[in-house]
Parts: structure tokens; sequence; C-alpha cells
């Protein structure tokens, strides 16, 4: 799309290039030290630094390009696949975050192996990973894209380049440098979208124009979608925020139970304008230029600006992938250590920080076996959203619902509405019903079906006493 000669190219190149040297340099100088730097930055960090995180990893790449893809298509109301997330922040601040702080646990399956036990927490584990590799691919498809486009080089080197440049930040940086190189995109992210507003309001003549040209639709609070796809959006977005590993490592990372909570309700405020901004670029794509494909409802204005403002841009846009990338790497790699490393190993401080780092590498490298030879994996992004949403149904019904505490009934509920899930989404989602609605009913049917059938026994209450134990222990020590 854009039209750039070849003095603006290396123009935008050089700024690219630029960038991601100077944020690896800082990332590798603020690397953490300890494990403890490494998954939870010390618990150290201020509320705003883990509120821009937050926020960040919920509108990367795939967010910020795909929201105006679709309000060409269906409206201004396409900005609810964002404001889903803001949703998401607002319940988890109110009945989430402090529960989770104070539990000192960093991962959902610790989390849910205080109120299951060990095995409960192994499910969760393996799904958590499963899921969180097949967001990360996803991850690798769309900054390969962006990447090749902009340094002009083939998908395959701009895949390496991703995962080379997003390992050295969680890699060696561990949450204590994500954190605060985080910033530094975020705030290249909020004022690359800054300007596209900017320039499209001025191509347009500002929003009434649009208003009282184009059909009703394009400015209602549905537009073109159905209620069922809006509220698909929000149960599953939410749900994936009460679940998702990284959002419980981020929090986890916070001085106080009580900034963990404010973080979260920040991270919602922050996600409702750039919602809107997403949206109002779509729209406005369709006004100027009706006959363009969706997918360059943002690309398009880059080539109607000069090539400083444009490389500020397209950095904006690489900045969101490695806000992405780095994230959910770093919550694969925790997960792996914390629930399978270590209970194993049972490694000296030293050994499990050498370890993770290992780990990490590995982690950081694997989705490039599917980028580079199964690149339509891509469209399994919005399953794993449905994954993570049963890891919150059961973790939620262990915690309100206390009458609801069999190990038993809480592996069988993960196990059978993962599989549940999964077939619905492979039948292409049967009678209109999106698989969102299946991850959420699914966990809780299975669990009060075993509750009626099979009453409350000892073996229950041992099995969690196990990790209740430890976790006495581990703040005794």
């Amino acid at each position: 799309m854009n039209q750039f000669g070849a003095l603006d190219t290396a123009i935008i190149v050089a700024m690219v290039v630029v960038y991601i040297v100077a944020t690896s340099w800082l990332s590798v100088r603020l690397r953490s030290k300890t494990t403890g730097e490494f998954m939870v930055a010390g618990r150290a960090a201020p509320a705003l630094v883990i509120a821009i995180l937050l926020m960040s990893e919920f509108i990367g790449a795939k967010s910020t390009i795909g929201t105006s893809q679709e309000a060409f298509k269906v409206g201004i109301a396409a900005s609810w696949s964002v404001i889903a997330a803001s949703i998401g922040f607002l319940l988890f601040g109110l009945f989430m975050a402090k529960r989770l702080y104070k539990s000192g646990e960093f991962t959902i399956s610790g989390f849910v192996a205080q109120k299951y036990g060990k095995t409960a927490k192994l499910v969760v584990s393996a799904v958590m990973i499963y899921a969180l590799l097949i967001v990360n691919v996803g991850n690798y498809v769309s900054g390969a894209a962006a990447i090749s486009t902009v340094l002009k080089v083939n998908l395959p080197t701009a895949a390496v380049i991703t995962a080379i440049v997003s390992t050295i930040y969680f890699a060696y940086g561990g949450l204590k440098s994500v954190l605060y190189v985080t910033i530094f995109h975020s705030a290249m992210k909020i004022l690359g979208i800054g300007i596209l507003v900017w320039v499209a309001l001025s191509m347009t003549g500002g929003i009434a124009p649009m208003v009282s040209s184009m059909p009703e639709h394009y400015f209602t609070w549905n537009g073109a979608l159905g209620g069922g796809t809006i509220g698909a959006w929000i149960i599953g977005t939410a749900g994936a925020i009460f679940s998702t590993q990284f959002i419980i490592q981020a929090i986890s990372g916070a001085r106080s139970g009580e900034d963990a909570r404010k973080s979260t309700l920040i991270a919602a405020a922050l996600c409702v304008p750039i919602a809107l901004a997403l949206g109002l670029l779509g729209v406005s794509a369709k006004f100027l230029f009706p006959d363009i494909k969706g997918l360059y409802a943002l690309p398009v204005f880059l080539q109607h600006m000069n090539p400083v403002l444009a490389g500020i841009v397209t950095v904006s846009l690489v900045a969101s992938i490695f806000v992405s990338v780095s994230t959910v790497a770093l919550a694969i790699a925790s997960l792996v250590v914390k629930d399978f490393y270590v209970p194993r190993y049972h490694p000296t401080p030293e050994r499990e920080l050498a370890a993770t780092r290992w780990i990490s590498l590995l982690v950081g490298f694997i989705p490039l076996i599917f980028v580079l030879f199964v690149p339509q994996i891509l469209a399994l992004s919005f399953f794993t959203r449905a994954l993570r949403l049963t890891v919150t149904v059961v973790a939620l019904m262990g915690i309100y619902l206390p009458f609801f505490n069999s190990a038993r009934g809480a592996i069988a509920a993960l196990v059978l509405a993962t599989i549940a899930t999964s077939v619905w989404y492979l039948l292409d989602n049967p009678f209109g019903i999106d698989n969102m609605y299946i991850a959420l009913a699914a966990p809780a049917l299975v669990m009060v079906i075993e509750r009626l059938i099979f009453p409350s026994t000892p073996g229950d209450q041992q099995e969690r006493a196990a990790p209740e134990l430890g976790q006495a222990a581990r703040q005794q020590h």
C-alpha cells in the first residue's frame, strides 16, 4: 500500500532498526538478577507500570489492525472487541486481583492448586501452556507479516527476527525488564494511534461528514454485529483475563494487593479511548477508501503522511508485536519452571534462574516451527480464549461457591470442557452457538453433576491440604 520512495523507505527502516536495538539494549541492562525479579519483578513495580503492561498486552498488533479491519465492515461497534478487555479488567480488579495477590502464587495453576490440589494444578498448567503457545504462534505470524513488509525481507526471516528480539526482551530481562521496556513500547503505540486518528480526521473533515453520509449502522452501539457476537467477545475476553498466566504474573509484581487491584482498574480505563480510536480509524477508511480491502483500513493512512510520521506509526506497530510476544512467552516459561522443573529437580536459586533462561530460549523459538510450516494455525487464536475461560469458571466456582470443592469435579470439568469446546470449535459452532458459550457452560455443568452424584470425600480435602501446607511453609520461610 505504501508509495514511498527509496529514501523515504530507508528512513522508516532506520527508525525501526534503531528502536529495536535501543530497546534490546535497555532490556539487557535492566535484566533480572534473581528468580524473584525474573518471575514477579521483586514485587516492587508501581501500579501504573503494571497497568500499562496489562493494557498493552491485550491491545497488541492483532487487536490494533484487526479492530480497524472489523470496523471497516461493521462500524464503530467493532470497538467492543477491545472494550471487552476493559470490562474484563474492571471485573478482575473488583473480584479477583487482591485475592490472587494475597494467595502468594504467581501462576494460575498454583492458585487453583490451593483450591483443588496438585493434579488439578498440573491439568490447568498443561491447558494454559498449550493455549498460550497457540496465542504466540498467532503473534509471531502477525509480527512477521508486519516486519517483512517494513524491512523488505521474506516471512521466515522476519519470523526469526521477531523470535530473536522478543526472546532477548523476556529471556534475559524477565518480568522486571519487560515491565519497564513496555513503557516505551506503550508510549510509541499511543503516539502512533494518535497520529493515525489525527491524519484520518483531517482527511474526513471530522466525524460529522461521515455520520451524515454513511449508513446508520456505522455509528450505532451494535453496528452490523449481532448481540451474540458482542456477548461472546465480552465473555471470552473477560474469561481469558481472569485466568491468563501473564495477567496473574503481572499483578504479582505489584507492591501490595491494593496496588494489584488499582493496576487492573487503570488498565480498564486505558483500554476505552484506544478501542474507540481504532474503531474510528476503520470507519474513516471506509468513508475515504470504500473499495480497499478491510485489512488495509489502518495501514492505508501511512501513505498519506510524511516518512517521519509514518516511521513513528510503523515503530508503534512493531512495539505492539514485541509486547505481545514477550509477555506470553514469559508466562509459558514461568509455568514450565514453576510447575514442572522446580518440583522435579528442586534446584538452588542460582540453578533455577539459569534453567529459567534456558527454558525461556526454547519457549521463544518453538513457535517458529508452526509459523514456518503451519501458518493457518493463527485461526485458532480465538479458540485459546475459550480454553482459558474454562479455567476461569473452575477457579471462580472454587472461590465463590465453596460447596463445589471436589478435586475430582474440578479435574473432570477442565478435561471434559476442553474436549467439548474443542469439538464445538472444530464443528464450526453448530446451531449458531459460539464455542465461548460452550466453554462457559460446560465446566459449570460438569461440576454440578459431579457434586450431585458424589458427595464430598476426605480424599478431596487431603489432596487440597498438600499445596496449602506447602504455601504456609513458604510464607514461614
